[in-house]
């Protein structure tokens, strides 16, 4: 949808507000967005235009929403615009803000300022950068990303921890990401073949930022909605978005972009448990359950230790006893373990795990909720 912006307590659920986002986020209710993905002019002050060493034109970002008179009237429309954005933010929402050299720093003082709390920055490090054609400096190859929260004191803001970790190899992922420029048929562009809009964002880096800090249903907001990429994505990822846009050229774009994106199925979004949020099981209501037996002989995965479960809920080993995280660390000479990956038990001819009963019994527990 496109419209002139909300009525007073209105939320534009998947709506592209044509006008000023400082105005226009004014608007909005108060604390009503999960998440911001801001992408600000980066007020490049480019005194003339670009060349190549053939002297053709390079195609770069000279638009006049990308100037400002002086370095004052920058910091003063960065407050404003943030001031917006946070009086919108939910206690517990988080912000991206993505930037270059010539304004990130300034952003990020000002966000400081604003006490929001940084959480990461993070180098969107692109494969595929544009030469610097003059010699004179290093190829910008990356731009930055400022994660953070309201306040230092929100505990609770949206990480998708395991999700991320689980799509990486089991490793955590690095605040360094690797991804490729907006190009080919990504890329938006007119009739007569020149790009929408000079800095589209890749659907690959908008994914990564919802993925990571979001939830199916949450509403995102991006005040500067350019060619529309983080509706594209947060349709695609059954996220609800608002966009705000001045230009009339990009909210036709953006719109008509939008229009055409197909949610994913439910199942290929569907998050990952966060087994910090899973409900606490000792491992005493393991044995209280019978889901393993006093008596039962436990080892490890190469049965190199064993220990025998007591009816209390703890283990033996010889003439030690404790909880099968300190015998587990005794075992092996090691100050701490994960006694529910450590010791396996057997059942229909192989060895688990425990883990594996730790994850029936909360199974247990949400059906008796439900």
């Amino acid at each position: 949808m496109l419209g002139p912006g909300p009525a007073s307590g209105a939320l534009p659920l998947n709506e592209i507000i044509k006008g000023d986002c400082i105005e226009e986020m004014a608007r909005l209710p108060p604390e009503c967005v999960d998440l911001v993905f801001a992408d600000p002019p980066y007020n490049l002050q480019l005194e003339s235009r670009l060349s190549r060493p053939d002297q053709s034109r390079v195609d770069g970002v000279d638009d006049d929403w990308d100037k400002f008179a002086s370095f004052s009237d920058y910091d003063n429309f960065t407050r404003a615009w943030l001031n917006g954005a946070r009086r919108v933010m939910k206690r517990d929402a988080t912000i991206f803000v993505i930037g270059s050299y010539h304004n990130i720093f300034r952003a990020g003082s000002i966000l400081q300022d604003q006490e929001f709390w940084i959480l990461n920055d993070i180098i969107w490090r692109k494969a595929n950068p544009m030469p610097n054609f003059r010699g004179r400096r290093f190829t910008n190859a990356h731009e930055t990303l400022i994660w953070a929260a309201k306040c230092a004191e929100i505990k609770n803001y949206c990480f998708n921890y395991e999700l991320l970790k689980a799509g990486n190899e089991d490793c955590q992922v690095r605040s360094d990401w690797f991804l490729p420029i907006c190009t080919g048929t990504e890329r938006l562009k007119d009739s007569s073949g020149r790009k929408v809009h000079s800095t589209q964002k890749p659907e690959a880096l908008l994914s990564r930022i919802l993925l990571a800090a979001s939830n199916k249903g949450d509403v995102v907001l991006d005040p500067f909605f350019g060619s529309g990429t983080t509706g594209a994505v947060a349709k695609r990822l059954g996220r609800s978005f608002i966009g705000i846009e001045r230009d009339e050229r990009f909210v036709r774009a953006a719109r008509a972009r939008i229009a055409g994106v197909e949610p994913l199925p439910p199942g290929a979004v569907a998050a990952v448990a966060d087994k910090r949020s899973e409900p606490r099981i000792p491992f005493a209501a393991i044995v209280e359950a019978g889901l393993v037996r006093p008596g039962e002989i436990l080892t490890d995965e190469r049965k190199r230790h064993a220990a025998i479960v007591r009816v209390d809920g703890t283990v033996s080993a010889g003439a030690i006893t404790g909880s099968i995280h300190r015998i587990g660390a005794l075992m092996q000479g090691l100050p701490a373990c994960n006694g529910w990956t450590f010791w396996h038990f057997f059942r229909e001819g192989r060895y688990e795990p425990i883990d594996a009963l730790r994850s029936l019994a909360r199974a247990s527990l949400r059906q008796a909720a439900e």
